[in-house]
């Protein structure tokens, strides 16, 4: 499959974490000229000197911060995949300083992202694409997930908004909904019997999402072989949410 994706440049946010790291790796191997976009200085350089990408480190939840970086790039996709998983917690306990937090990161830096991606992409006259990172979380209800849940709730609504009003300047936005990817930073929840094991056991497919399940959908998303797909959030859940 021809991707047309050579030499394009293309923003990752969240490139040091796994789903955007795994992102970043394939996005190099399909020619895309990547810009990764992290938290942690340690590990883009990593990635820089493994992938041969650039890196534009920036505050996601500073408008000032993502405008100096993003205003004048010249860019063709962007992957919104910075996020934070906040706390584990029912609406009755949950942290309404954890939620503002979660909000920031997930749904507002997004946004920010948005904002000043497309505006360059739209003076730009090229067209383009933008793929959020959501979570199933979005699209049914999760135990102990209410921070989480509204953030992506919100970025499911941004992704069909945007796609609404980029659409005019032939700019495709929609979003990847994956499932639990079992790192050490979510193994600790979602690796116990009886919080992990009813998930698997109502999958159809029975297995944890890797970051590569996530990375090629979304890879797949930014390319032309996707030109006539915008405003969609697709489940990469192994069969969870049709259920």
């Amino acid at each position: 499959m021809e991707t047309g994706l050579k030499n394009r440049p293309i923003l990752v946010t969240g490139a040091t974490g796994g789903i955007g790291a795994a992102t970043v790796r394939l996005l190099v191997k399909e020619g895309a000229r990547v810009i990764a976009s992290g938290r942690n200085d340690k590990k883009l350089a990593t990635l820089a000197s493994e992938t041969g990408c650039e890196t534009r480190p920036f505050d996601l939840t500073s408008e000032t911060s993502v405008e100096a970086v993003l205003s004048g790039l010249d860019l063709y996709g962007v992957v919104n995949c910075g996020g934070w998983g906040g706390e584990i917690a029912t609406p009755m306990e949950t942290d309404t300083d954890v939620f503002d937090k979660v909000i920031d990161i997930n749904a507002r830096g997004t946004l920010l992202v948005t904002k000043y991606a497309s505006k360059g992409m739209v003076e730009a006259g090229k067209g383009g694409a933008i793929v959020n990172v959501s979570s199933q979380a979005s699209l049914v209800g999760l135990a102990g997930h209410i921070s989480y849940a509204s953030s992506k709730g919100a970025v499911d609504a941004m992704t069909r908004v945007s796609a609404l009003e980029l659409g005019r300047h032939n700019i495709r936005v929609n979003a990847v909904n994956p499932t639990v990817v079992m790192t050490p930073m979510s193994e600790w929840y979602w690796g116990r019997d009886d919080v992990g094991g009813p998930l698997l056991e109502a999958m159809p497919l029975h297995r944890w999402a890797t970051e590569e399940d996530c990375a090629g959908p979304i890879v797949f998303l930014l390319s032309d072989a996707a030109a006539m797909i915008s405003g969609v959030c697709l489940p990469v859940d192994g069969g969870f949410t049709a259920v």
